[in-house]
This record gives C-alpha cells, structure tokens and sequence, in this order.
C-alpha cells in the first residue's frame, strides 16, 4: 500500500497521536472485497486483511492519530469532543490516484474518549457498514466501508455486548466542528492553517486564500447532499455539527433510517425528544449548521460574502432536489405541472400512509407496462379515491407529453435506475444484527450484496424487496454505539 498521513503536517494541536488497541480472538464478519480491490493492487491474504482491520497491524507508512474537534450537539456547544473512539490510520492512494483515508472505528480510548472505553459494538459496526455501502450504491455521496471484525471482547452499554471494529474509507474526516473548535478558542493562527490545509487537500476548484470561494462550495456541497437525502428519503438522526463532513459527503452513521410509510416529521432517534432532526427538518438543519460554520470562519472573511454564499442554500437545494424527484417520476425537468405534481403526491403520501420506496418501484412497473389505465394500476395508492384517480390521471398525461429521453419506454428505463428494489430499511437491518450477534454472518452478507447494487433485479434476494410489516415500520434507533 502507498501510504502516508498527511494530516500530521498540521500543528500537533489538531491531534493525538497513539496506537490502536487490538480486539482479543477478532475474526473478520463482513469484508467488502470490490472496495479493496479498487484500494490496491496489490494482494493482501485473508490474515493481513484482519491484521489491519482489527488493530493488529499497521501497513507501512500509517502513523495512527485521533481528531480533535468541538461541534453543537442538539443545538448546543460542546468544546469537549474528538475521535474518542476511532484513529485516523492515515491516507491510502487508491487505484484511482486519489487519496483516501483509512479510519479505524472502536479502536480504544483516546484522550478524547469522555470516560468511555472507546469501543464500537457490533450492531452499530454492522450498521454503518451496510448503510455507507447503501448509500453508495444509491449514488449519494457518502464515506463507505471496508470490513467489520468482531471478537471475544465485550464491552458494556445498557448490557454486555460484542466489541467491534470498522474500517471506514472516506475522502476527508474532516468536519464543520473542526473549525468551530479553533475558533471557539480564538486560535485564528490554527483555524487558518486548517482552512488553508482543506482547500488544497479537497477543494481543487478553489483557489489558496479565497475563502469565501471555499464557503461557497462547502455550501453548494451540503445542500446538494440533504438534496439526496430528502429524495430518497434518507433519515440522518444525528445532524450535529460533528457529524457534518466539510467536503459534503454523509458521515457518521447513528441512528439513521430510510421512510418506510410516508411521514414527513419522521423522528429517527429515540433521543431526539423534540424532534430537532426529523425528516421534514433536515433542510433546515443543514443551513442552520452552515450558519455555524460560517461563524466559525467569520475572523477570516467578509460577513457580507458568507452571508451571499447562505442565501444560495435554498437555492441549490431546490434546484437538486426537483431534479432527483423529476427523474424519479421518470419526466423531464421542464414539465410544466412538476410542481404541482410532485406537492400533491406527497400529500397522497401523507393522507394515505404510502411505503415511499416501495411506490416508486411500483410506479416504474406500471410506466414500464404501457401505462394501463388508472384502476387496472397495481399500484399502493387508493384507487377508490378521487385525488388519487385525479393525480394518476395528470402524471399520465405528464408522462405521455414530458417523459424524460422522448418516451415513456426510455422513461422506465431512467426510473429504473432511480428507483431502488431494494432499501436498507431498519426492519431488514435489525434482522442481520441479531443474526450476527448469535453467530450467523450470513444475513448481513446477503442483506449488502442486495443494497450495495439496490437497482438490479436478483430473485435470491426478492425477500429484501418488500416492505416491512407492520410492527417493523418507524423503527426508533438508539445513539449508543
């Protein structure tokens, strides 16, 4: 491996540097081999990959640190945070050429660990490693992940559970708390080398010293990712400024869940009491934490030229999100009556308690079949309804006049690859983590060749298409991982 960590060119106040603390009897759970493979070229065996992905060893060149960095958590200012369970091994430079860091998650007590011992368990492990590949396989920017390996270690949350490790692979782990950490403190010296040490590391298109031009992006950059995030309906849980990554990509996967029926105020977390990071809020979240970024980096620039790139927020987002739907419903972006169309499918959604994912693969079917008439649809929504007979009947006409590529034949098609069969839904997750944790790999595996590649049709598989019952629907998920 060609590898190194450039993060320790920055002043030592921005980390730790410390080993990690191996699992005891670790053994590897889930490997993603394609995402090695586009790693490296060299060939590792099965033991070197454990090695590395549980602490065991390190490739030549790692030089292993832990994070330091504030954020707001639930709206309010923590300065006490950092990596107090992971290590930053350093950057691999991939097949691709590009750079990419190598992150080791639950891999012991850092000087950031608040008490805690620094450990991951399996179920959270299990779930980031199966939403960041889900994600991925979605298109929607994200960090991904390379291995989970657990062990014989047990570590103690409300009972005794299987310690973990994962190996996370992100482009940057840097994040919106990072900068509002040096600035709380006043240490605008640091806040610029770090400013100054992102725009060359990851932001290519920005000039050294411009920035605003970096807030701009950073800007554009995050709407476009909550953009993603509404359209297909993804719950984040957590939108702490900690857990918001500087280059727009999802990052640090909690409590997270996909829409399961339609409910705009969705609350996720079991912990979020007020609701601060429902579904329906996630929009507003994101640029009330691009207002603390920008406070952040207030000392170095105009206010006036942060406050122009803010008002551009709602602006792309709109922009993005009207594309991803419009291709969704398979139309063209200039359709006359898109947006009524869409506004009065989502209070369909709402009124009738519609599965979202589950609809749009159904609406594909029916495009796909020559567009039947409304009642002969084997479609989810009322058919007995009139706001529903009156809607289809408009997307009919919409989709005959306005299909995206010429046809409703091409149409279906683009649907088809915006549409998943399968979502990684709580329902489905929950299953493979009790599975594992009673020793049988087998239904993780199964669950991430089926979300890694969520458009392909694999009748092995099919049992993964469906929606959950209903005891399985609007799961709530803990933060304690």
């Amino acid at each position: 491996m060609n590898f190194n960590n450039h993060f320790l060119t920055l002043n030592p106040a921005f980390y730790h540097c410390q080993l990690p603390k191996p699992l005891n009897h670790a053994q590897m759970m889930v490997f993603n081999s394609t995402l090695a493979q586009q790693l490296s070229k060299e060939t590792f065996s099965e033991q070197q990959w454990l090695e590395l992905c549980s602490g065991q060893a390190l490739p030549p060149g790692a030089e292993p640190l832990a994070m330091k960095y504030g954020g707001h958590q639930f709206g309010g200012w923590n300065p006490e945070l950092g990596d107090g369970r992971g290590l930053l091994l350093g950057q691999i430079i991939a097949t691709d050429d590009q750079s990419y860091d190598l992150h080791l998650k639950g891999a012991g007590q850092t000087p950031y660990s608040r008490h805690a011992d620094g450990r991951a368990v399996l179920r959270s492990s299990i779930r980031e490693f199966l939403c960041s590949e889900a994600m991925h396989g979605l298109g929607i920017a994200t960090t991904r992940a390379l291995a989970v390996t657990n062990s014989q270690s047990h570590v103690f949350r409300e009972t005794a559970e299987t310690g973990a490790m994962l190996l996370r692979v992100a482009n940057s782990h840097i994040r919106f708390g990072h900068f509002e950490y040096f600035s709380f403190n006043q240490q605008h010296d640091l806040l610029k080398e770090l400013l100054d040490y992102t725009i060359k590391q990851h932001f290519p298109e920005v000039t050294a010293d411009d920035y605003h031009g970096f807030f701009s992006a950073v800007v554009s950059r995050t709407a476009k990712l909550i953009a993603q995030w509404q359209a297909q309906g993804f719950c984040h849980g957590v939108m702490n400024t900690d857990n918001m990554s500087i280059i727009g990509d999802t990052f640090d996967y909690g409590p997270f869940a996909f829409l399961d029926d339609y409910q705009p105020g969705y609350i996720c977390n079991h912990s979020d009491y007020q609701g601060r990071y429902a579904f329906d809020r996630q929009p507003a979240i994101g640029m009330w934490n691009l207002q603390c970024l920008a406070a952040a980096i207030s000392p170095l620039c105009e206010p006036e030229q942060l406050k122009a790139a803010l008002e551009q927020y709602e602006t792309h987002l709109r922009k993005h999100y009207l594309q991803l739907i419009t291709h969704k419903l398979g139309l063209n972006i200039n359709t006359p009556e898109i947006a009524p169309l869409i506004s009065g499918l989502l209070n369909i959604f709402t009124e009738q308690k519609i599965d979202y994912h589950f609809f749009f693969r159904k609406l594909t079917l029916w495009v796909e079949q020559d567009l039947p008439e409304a009642k002969q649809a084997s479609l989810t929504l009322d058919l007995e309804n009139p706001a529903t007979l009156q809607w289809l009947d408009d997307y009919r006409r919409a989709m005959l006049e306005h299909a995206i590529d010429g046809t409703h034949t091409t149409a279906a098609a683009v649907m088809a690859q915006k549409n998943p069969i399968y979502v990684l839904r709580n329902w489905y997750c929950q299953q493979a983590i009790e599975a594992a944790e009673a020793g049988d790999f087998s239904v993780v595996q199964q669950l991430f060749e089926a979300v890694s590649r969520p458009f392909e049709v694999r009748a092995e598989l099919s049992h993964f298409s469906m929606p959950p019952p209903q005891q399985g629907k609007h799961m709530e998920i803990s933060c304690s991982s």
